[in-house]
């Protein structure tokens, strides 16, 4: 039996960790026990940004791989010492090792009582929701008057304290064993697959949905509309979710001519090679596009083509040259992009069927629970409000958790990519993938992402966790004139004036993504920074660095001067012959650079998704690397695209419709259950076939009758936002005049909306109208606050 010990002090010399070291010697062949130090563990900080500190996490690890822990607990002021207890809020904030963990407490204490008090508020810490250790009950060793209780060589000295504590420990080798024939565990560097036949559900659903943005909205609606109790869960804060759906330009691919889609597609994907049966199923979808709009989003659909026509930068086909795209069009649920129209709809079908889907924000999903034969997925394990909830699923799980774009660790591993900007969601962390794996399945398309934005795919540099901005239009002033982009060691790496097709870049016969720099720039002189500043792109130029020379300015931006300079004079001897001999920019937009002073602006390769994630197949299945479908457990979205290669705007959009609704169908199919004993007076049917779900949790979908109307206060609503609906009350005087504005209800991204929400109202209550301007980068979100305002005054008596 492998134990972990841990000494509950931070202390130099400390009689706990003596009676500890006594325990490993002396139960040597019972046990193997590594006494463990929390000496280097800082004080528990829950704003550390990223990660846990690496002695914690190290703990953390020995304790998950062991079969039990041993705590040696001193009594400090009647209580535990302040190290263990932050130890413990370490061991229950991003991971909990100790959740189910047999735990054993000793102490040792100067006084005759020997650490009791202190005994009793750690059973209780330990118990709490969040640590949920399992201490052995009945078995109390407490070692008093500890200065006397040694030898030199440090061994207890009294044989009927030694008899105490064999018997004690004896004990908690009985329970330990117990505890491992009841739940197996395997763990996996920091996580922990739980194999259980024996699993205490908290609730109990027909269907669970990881992940709230457009597929899992998808399949959480259809998996209700086919008779299923769901529950649809997302890591993010409400008005987060939605995931890139959200944020995107809500153009979905579709197409007239299904034969013609599907050889389009085949070029694009090409020389990649997928199941014909998936890329059926995929191209029918985008062939039906239309009708899936009329027919389960209520909307007829409009051409973007049609309707925006060059100013979507030819995405509507985005490869001409491949057969077929003559076919290809993007669809709206109305004229307009980047609004989040889509997305309401979305949100809306499932705030609809509030009956029927319960709604989790902030609750991460921290493991697959699978069913006792080791391969059908029972149940997820979420962290709700700090709590881990074992949650069942009777008919299926569905992973609809987006990319890794916000992992620079996956993005390393699997892109080759040192660091990116994010210009979509910033809460695809790419856990559906560690839950995939965990689960057993098979991965694909790692590799592939897409971009978009300035040049072929970069944006203005944003520090570390920040969300890009993403230009998109009048973009040609970038690369026209004196003005270039360099990489690391100042040399230009690409044709700057290239249309970029979703960051990819034509190459030798292929669109790719070209290799990210780590720090790129453009490059300029003072004549191009005098045309910048005249136009719509002067902000651009607040971050700008300036030199008189070439080499000082290579120096300000880590670059190699010889190099910077080399390249400034090619790009000058370019522009005098009229070609381009190094990148084929077209001769017009080239200008020699002048004399000085230059000007440099730090860029950052953009991600707007990746692409890589479970193996799925034509009926959303999730499958394991020999194309077995995993049971119980289907895919859909972003997580584990079906695109590679060269990405058409507009086709993970219709991915997320298509595979979403498949994926929730699929898993709200009813099924003959696993063998699963449950323990009494627990919900569900552990034998019948897809019995309906039992105990379930309350929604955070918030409801008009949590909103109360004083005297003078009137709601307004609009659907204008980004969100859902956004409501208001509105107080007045007597006379009418507007004292109180106050968001009673919204879901609009705080990121890009918080300024607008703050200082609106401020503004209509000192200029007593609604009728006030639009906060520039949150017109979407000001126009749904100014509606609702609206909407409300409309209703008071005598106010025009």
């Amino acid at each position: 039996m492998k134990l972990v010990a841990i000494v509950g002090t931070n202390a130099g010399f400390s009689y706990n960790r003596l009676l500890l070291e006594f325990m490993k010697a002396h139960f040597a062949d019972a046990a193997d026990i590594d006494v463990c130090e929390i000496k280097d563990i800082p004080m528990f900080n829950e704003n550390v940004p990223d990660d846990d500190p690496p002695a914690a996490k190290a703990l953390g690890r020995a304790i998950a791989e062991a079969d039990g822990v041993i705590v040696g607990c001193p009594e400090h002021n009647h209580s535990v010492p302040s190290a263990l207890k932050s130890v413990l809020e370490w061991l229950s904030y991003r991971v909990h090792p100790l959740n189910g963990k047999p735990v054993m407490i000793v102490g040792a204490s100067y006084h005759p009582q020997g650490s009791s008090r202190a005994q009793i508020h750690l059973r209780q810490i330990l118990d709490s929701p969040g640590v949920g250790a399992r201490v052995l009950p009945g078995s109390e060793f407490l070692l008093g008057n500890v200065k006397t209780a040694f030898d030199d060589q440090g061994r207890l000295t009294d044989q009927a304290t030694i008899d105490f504590l064999e018997q004690c420990f004896a004990d908690f080798v009985d329970f330990a064993r117990s505890s491992q024939s009841a739940s197996t565990s395997m763990v996996k560097g920091d996580s922990e697959m739980v194999l259980s036949d024996s699993v205490h559900w908290d609730a109990t659903y027909d269907v669970i949905v990881l992940g709230f943005g457009g597929a899992g909205a998808t399949a959480a609606r259809f998996a209700a509309d086919s008779g299923a109790k769901v529950l649809l869960v997302d890591s993010a804060p409400e008005g987060h979710e939605g995931g890139n759906t959200r944020v995107c330009g809500q153009l979905v691919c579709s197409a007239d001519d299904e034969d013609a889609m599907r050889k389009y597609y085949l070029a694009q994907t090409a020389p990649m090679e997928l199941d014909p049966e998936i890329v059926d199923t995929y191209v029918e979808g985008m062939a039906n596009m239309k009708r899936y709009f009329r027919d389960y989003l209520g909307v007829e659909s409009v051409s973007a083509k049609k309707t925006f026509g060059a100013h979507l930068g030819g995405m509507a086909p985005e490869y001409p040259e491949f057969p077929g795209s003559e076919t290809v069009d993007m669809i709206l649920v109305h004229e307009g992009i980047l609004d989040g129209a889509l997305w309401k709809i979305l949100h809306s079908n499932v705030v609809d069927r509030s009956e029927a889907i319960d709604v989790w924000y902030r609750s991460p999903a921290r493991h697959l629970i699978k069913a006792g034969d080791g391969r059908t997925i029972a149940g997820v394990q979420i962290e709700r409000e700090h709590v881990l909830r074992s949650i069942r699923a009777l008919n299926g799980v569905v992973l609809a958790t987006g990319g890794f774009e916000n992992n620079k660790r996956k993005v390393q591993d699997y892109l080759g990519v040192p660091r990116v900007a994010p210009v979509g969601g910033m809460y695809n962390k790419g856990d559906g993938i560690d839950l995939a794996v965990e689960a057993g399945a098979d991965l694909w398309h790692m590799a592939n992402y897409e971009s978009l934005g300035l040049q072929h795919g970069l944006t203005f540099a944003v520090g570390e966790g920040e969300r890009g901005a993403l230009p998109l239009f009048d973009l040609e002033g970038f690369s026209q004139g004196s003005i270039m982009t360099v990489g690391d060691d100042g040399s230009r790496y690409f044709k700057e004036d290239e249309p970029n097709r979703h960051g990819h870049i034509y190459h030798h016969g292929v669109w790719r993504v070209p290799a990210a720099q780590v720090h790129p720039h453009l490059v300029f002189d003072q004549a191009k920074y005098d045309e910048l500043g005249a136009g719509d792109l002067a902000g651009t130029l607040s971050n700008a660095v300036k030199a008189d020379s070439l080499e000082a300015l290579a120096k300000l931006i880590d670059a190699d001067p010889q190099i910077v300079v080399k390249t400034v004079d090619r790009f000058n001897f370019f522009a005098a012959q009229g070609t381009d001999y190094e990148y084929g920019r077209e001769p017009a937009t080239l200008r020699a650079f002048g004399s000085g002073p230059y000007y440099a602006t730090a860029l950052q390769h953009a991600m707007l998704n990746t692409q890589g994630g479970p193996r799925r197949n034509s009926r959303a299945e999730i499958v394991d690397p020999a194309g077995q479908p995993i049971p119980h457990l289907y895919g859909a979205g972003e997580l584990g695209g079906v695109c590679a290669g060269q990405y058409q705007g507009g086709q993970n959009i219709a991915e997320c419709l298509i595979f979403g609704k498949i994926a929730g169908e699929n898993a709200a199919t009813r099924k003959p259950q696993p063998a699963l004993a449950m323990q009494a007076g627990q919900s569900g049917d552990a034998s019948a076939t897809g019995s309906r779900a039992g105990r379930t949790f309350a929604s955070d979908l918030s409801s008009d009758a949590e909103i109360v109307l004083g005297p003078n206060q009137y709601l307004g609503r609009s659907q204008a936002g980004i969100g859902s609906e956004m409501a208001v009350r509105v107080t007045t005087d007597d006379a009418g005049a507007i004292t109180d504005i106050e968001i009673v209800k919204q879901s609009e991204t705080t990121e890009v909306a918080g300024d607008a929400l703050k200082k609106l109202p401020q503004q209509m209550i000192a200029r007593n109208t609604f009728d006030v301007d639009a906060i520039s980068g949150a017109s979407v979100s000001s126009k749904a606050l100014i509606q609702a305002v609206k909407d409300a005054l409309s209703q008071v008596p005598g106010r025009q």
